[in-house]
């Protein structure tokens, strides 16, 4: 059998300057020995991972420790220390109140407490899950716990701090763990990564970091789990692979299609995703989370609350650039209303289906909100629709049926007008509402239809080149200058002689394809940008002759590159003769 020790007890922090994410409460213990003001009783309470049995057993070995360094933390070599190393101090007793909760437990550990260290200042009893205990547990503990001898100090470490009764509280001094984050949870497995030998991308690792939900001990657990699964090498795909992640190219994939209102695309992919084998309610709520991270990104103030790689993080903050602030709280709170009814649903794919249709169709909600209302006041001062399609509501003596009616009293009838006017007014308000929504609707469907497609490979070309004209970086510009264009139905493809063309022209293809879809008045426009090697052969100048002089070269040099000429005239090069 081999020796392996898991990540989580190889790599336990044995210094208050090791532990990760809890310098709060490392600082104040530190503080507190530095001027002697050591409590007899302290609780630390948090969730489960974060490091609070860790810290009660790295005070325990402090207080113990006969050669304190001057930060206060232990030397590691003296006896008791190795002798706490070894799991064999007499000093320090832990109890799993888990397992240990009843009376009899308790009073076995108060008989402990009446023995003197044989070796050291302190005794320290370390309970872990205190809130298991029973109520006749913690009231035969209270005395011992409010009055302990000199040299006896309890540590109480517990996940669910409301389960403790007050009178317990109120003895002791508590420390609150928080959830370590992302960013520390990944800078602690970039240097395990580094001890083991071990070659990690970084979001990789915050894939890892994200699925531990904030408890170290889950992260290094499923670092085990990646690293026996990938060996020396974890990369991204083995990580959501392993974990069974939906990769963050499908809500990118599924955001550009809800932009470009492209609902064949939308269904198409949702069920490429099920396919895949993932739940519904996974994805919807992996999309809420991809637009959330969307929308911190519209601001620079809050791009810190984004906690990817950097390579990933680009891509957020192009895809922002992209997406209007309404779309994207629109889409929130459609994505919330999807996952909040998701349960009570009996057919949960339309359901998913539904929403991320009307999630489509946002930026067309958006411009019939505000449209003026369609609607005008008749005659008699109630409203009516202005399209033609509603009708004025009937009074009730236009019903045939009511003819043979029986006459009634004046006030039965001034009783019933009065009521029937009411529901009228409600009715007509909700249908008003509903027949100027369709109206305005169809008018931005009338708009759409009446705007045609001017996709062309020469308004194609046209728009492309005014595209590049006007980039900032001359490097992109000549890669855009040099491409060649070819139309295959809505699919403009740009063939581009080299690799790094094809990189200048794919860091604008969400710009420029946005920028042809308005130009042109076509949203199903798609770019696709290929490398085709005989663009190089076609922009190398066939040599008829080879140039002579120093002046023939110039000439040659300034066909082959328009801004050799440029270039001349803001260095003010002249060529002597």
């Amino acid at each position: 059998m081999s020796n392996f020790v898991v990540s989580a007890r190889k790599y336990r922090p044995q210094r208050f300057e090791d532990v990760v994410g809890q310098q709060h409460v490392a600082g104040t213990l530190k503080n507190a020995l530095a001027t002697d003001h050591v409590a007899h009783a302290f609780l630390f309470t948090g969730p489960r991972g974060v490091g609070k049995t860790t810290c009660a057993r790295i005070l325990a070995k402090i207080l113990n420790c006969e050669n304190l360094s001057k930060s206060f933390e232990a030397c590691n070599t003296c006896s008791s220390c190795k002798s706490f190393n070894e799991n064999a101090s007499f000093n320090i007793i832990e109890l799993d109140a888990a397992s240990n909760n009843s009376v009899e437990h308790i009073r076995a550990l108060i008989e402990q407490v009446r023995f003197q260290p044989q070796q050291g200042k302190y005794k320290v009893f370390i309970i872990d899950e205190v809130h298991m205990l029973s109520n006749q547990a913690f009231n035969a503990f209270l005395k011992t716990l409010e009055e302990p001898p000199p040299y006896a100090i309890f540590i109480l470490a517990t996940t669910e701090k409301h389960k403790i009764i007050p009178t317990i509280l109120s003895r002791c001094q508590i420390f609150d763990f928080r959830r370590i984050t992302p960013g520390d949870m990944v800078l602690h497995l970039k240097g395990i990564c580094v001890k083991e030998g071990i070659e990690a991308e970084d979001d990789a690792l915050h894939i890892i970091a994200q699925k531990a939900d904030g408890a170290l001990r889950d992260a290094l657990s499923i670092f085990d789990r990646i690293t026996s699964f990938s060996g020396k090498k974890i990369t991204y795909n083995d990580v959501i692979e392993n974990l069974n992640v939906l990769d963050y190219d499908y809500y990118f994939q599924m955001t550009d299609a809800l932009l470009a209102e492209d609902v064949p695309a939308i269904l198409n992919l949702f069920d490429q995703i099920l396919r895949k084998g993932f739940e519904p309610d996974v994805f919807v709520t992996g999309l809420a989370e991809h637009l959330r991270n969307i929308l911190v990104c519209k601001d620079e103030a809050t791009l810190a609350l984004l906690e990817t790689g950097e390579s990933l993080r680009e891509r957020y903050r192009r895809q922002a650039q992209l997406a209007a602030p309404s779309f994207l709280l629109t889409a929130l709170n459609l994505a919330n209303d999807c996952d909040i009814n998701f349960k009570l649903a009996r057919h949960k794919r339309l359901h998913v289906e539904m929403s991320l249709i009307k999630m489509g169709y946002i930026g067309r909600a958006v411009k019939a909100a505000q449209a003026p209302a369609l609607e005008k006041k008749t005659p008699d001062g109630t409203l009516s629709p202005q399209n033609g399609q509603g009708n004025p509501p009937q009074s009730p003596t236009s019903n045939p049926k009511a003819s043979n009616a029986q006459p009634l009293d004046k006030d039965r009838m001034s009783a019933l007008e009065t009521e029937l006017n009411l529901g009228l007014k409600k009715a007509d308000k909700i249908s008003l509402n509903l027949a100027s929504f369709e109206a305005a609707v169809e008018v931005e469907e009338a708009k759409k239809a009446a705007m045609e497609s001017k996709l062309s490979l020469e308004t194609a070309t046209h728009e492309w080149k005014a595209y590049a004209n006007v980039l900032e970086s001359n490097l992109v510009k000549m890669a855009f200058m040099a491409t060649r264009l070819e139309l295959r139905d809505k699919m403009v493809v740009a063939h581009v002689k080299s690799t790094i063309d094809r990189s200048h022209v794919q860091g604008e293809l969400m710009r420029v394809m946005d920028t042809l879809r308005n130009r042109l008045h076509d949203p199903h426009i798609k770019v696709q940008v290929l490398i085709d090697e005989t663009l190089v052969m076609e922009n190398t100048p066939q040599q008829v002759k080879k140039p002579a002089t120093t002046r023939d070269k110039l000439d040659l040099m300034k066909e082959q590159n328009p801004f050799v000429t440029e270039l001349l005239q803001r260095l003010e090069l002249k060529l002597e003769d």
